[in-house]
């Protein structure tokens, strides 16, 4: 089997208007970014807004694993197998950053035969949002330190500045740094800290704004420090907001690309969802919802935190009700939660099978919880037996699941239609009642703990001393009506990436609390993720290199 690059880079790939016009979208409506990449002009929105909105379904997942488990990879199948089955049809999926790019996970296109293209560029620079992104974060730290430089008229406690700069890069080095070392004049001596881009404020807003007046009205909103008083400073003080908003114009628009198969796949923005909210835009979404019948869009990581946050915060925000969710699962990686070690998955094991698929039962009942359908399918790898597959079928549908294998990685499209067709099915037949898991009236501690208990099945949350103040300190400024946004590790439900399947008796950490008043939510920080990653032992950018033709190898 070829390699995923070697695959992408083999592709025959049509011109984007051609793709373009399959959703109806004209020439005039694009701007072209070379042959393969354009974005929709705001003008495709005006002229579909009236359409009546397709059918929307996430793909979400199992906690992750080494051994893989191809979300993605379903999500682009999926979409290719529909169109095979004549219908017109969607994927919307985010940005990948380049910290995994260089990192461990690799790039976020897909895989095999159910991939994006141009795979190169969407994993590299792409059209250039997150560098847009970064550099508006970074605009607003430059704006920020410059006024208290320049007098501080605002009266700004550089001990209680809270906005910190991004790079889109894991680099462990710079989550706490020293600024404003040397003479008076290169400015006041702070501690301070870079997050990496994806899990930036601006990241956030920028896929949770509906239109450039929203998008302006939430950076203005952005609380970057607090005064000697101890109340919020927001960008719009620093008169930020307008030169942000010229870095961030052509950002906000969604980027259109293709599959191997030519299925048009809408990707913008690219928020992680151990750190971050998780979603693609809302704009891509709902501009995808108008040009299509059936919408395919994925949450990061597993349906504990990418798709409770597309349900609890996305959904919320914009408006959006899925109509199905296809659930992932692999054999491996259910037998790797039954305590099979990398090396052995290989082997058929029902006993570490039935171990292990707990964790796909936990992640059943919390999407059941939110009233929507269920498709569990099993991404299917060469090792896996019939056994396996029958006793994980047999499992799903004794608990009101419809259940499909896919072979999208080796097939493309064509592998998926058997999944196809059962959401087709479920579509057709199930309706969705959905809804989201907390009240906004709720108080802040009793949405973690609503989430803690109902979605990580913990028995109870312990915040420490500094997370009470920020709590309290949050509601009383107004802000406790917002959703909360879990940052938490994403190999297991609970806090502690060591347990796996599905943990009991345990508590969920909250060390630190804070307020994106611009994005709309607050942040529990839980254990000891972190927001800005460091690179493994070996990173993947040690096997990335460069022919003398110009050709890249080595990116997946």
């Amino acid at each position: 089997m070829k390699s995923d690059i070697q695959i992408a880079q083999e592709a025959s790939m049509i011109h984007i208007k051609d793709v373009a016009a399959s959703l109806g979208i004209s020439e005039e409506d694009l701007e072209f970014y070379g042959k393969y990449k354009a974005k929709l002009s705001d003008e495709v929105y005006e002229k579909t807004k009236d359409n009546p909105n397709g059918k929307l379904v996430l793909v979400t997942a199992i906690n992750p694993t080494p051994a893989g488990e191809g979300k993605t990879t379903t999500t682009v199948g999926l979409g290719q197998a529909m169109a095979k089955l004549n219908k017109k049809a969607v994927i919307a999926l985010r940005e990948p950053s380049l910290g995994p790019c260089f990192g461990i996970k690799g790039g976020a296109a897909g895989g095999g035969y159910a991939q994006v293209v141009p795979m190169e560029d969407l994993n590299l620079h792409f059209t250039g949002d997150f560098h847009a992104i970064t550099s508006a974060n970074n605009l607003l730290a430059a704006l920020l330190d410059n006024h208290i430089q320049q007098g501080n008229e605002l009266g700004i406690d550089p001990r209680q500045v809270v906005w910190k700069r991004c790079l889109d890069m894991n680099d462990r080095n710079l989550r706490n740094i020293v600024v404003g070392l040397g003479n008076k004049m290169d400015g006041m001596v702070r501690e301070d800290h870079f997050v990496i881009t994806v899990a930036s404020e601006i990241m956030a807003i920028l896929c949770l704004a509906d239109d450039i007046h929203d998008l302006k009205e939430r950076l203005g909103r952005i609380i970057v420090a607090y005064n000697f008083k101890g109340e919020p400073v927001t960008a719009e003080q620093l008169h930020a907001t307008g030169a942000m908003t010229a870095l961030l114009k052509d950002a906000i628009k969604p980027n259109l690309i293709q599959t191997l198969e030519h299925t048009p796949a809408l990707v913008h923005g690219g928020p992680f969802a151990n750190i971050a909210h998780g979603c693609n835009s809302v704009r891509a979404t709902k501009m995808a919802l108008k040009l299509a019948d059936i919408t395919i869009t994925e949450a990061g990581f597993g349906a504990d935190l990418g798709a409770e946050k597309f349900l609890d915060i996305k959904c919320r925000k914009a408006g959006l009700k899925p109509d199905a969710v296809v659930l992932v699962a692999t054999v491996r990686a259910l037998k790797y939660n039954g305590g099979v070690p990398k090396a052995e998955l290989s082997h058929e094991n029902l006993e570490a099978l039935a171990k292990g698929i707990v964790n796909l039962e936990k992640h059943i009942e919390n999407i059941q919880k939110y009233d929507v359908p269920v498709v569990v399918t099993l991404n299917s790898f060469v090792s896996d037996t019939e056994a396996e597959n029958e006793y994980i079928r047999r499992f799903c549908e004794e608990r009101g699941c419809e259940f499909a294998l896919s072979e999208v990685w080796e097939k493309g499209g064509e592998g998926g239609i058997a999944l196809a067709e059962k959401v087709l099915e479920t579509l057709e037949n199930k309706e969705s009642h959905f809804h989201t898991l907390y009240e906004d009236e709720a108080a802040l501690k009793e949405k973690i703990e609503t989430i803690s208990r109902e979605i990580y099945g913990a028995k109870g949350v312990i915040y420490e001393s500094a997370a009470e103040k920020q709590l309290a300190k949050i509601e009383s400024l107004g802000f406790g009506n917002l959703p909360v946004c879990m940052a938490k590790n994403q190999y297991s439900l609970s806090d502690d990436a060591k347990k796996l399947g599905r943990p009991e008796n345990f508590d969920i950490h909250i060390r630190e609390v804070y307020v994106s008043a611009g994005a709309g939510f607050v942040v529990a920080l839980t254990g000891a993720i972190m927001t800005m990653p460091g690179l493994p032992k070996v990173p993947a950018a040690n096997g990335i290199d460069v022919s003398e033709d110009g050709k890249i190898t080595g990116l997946f």
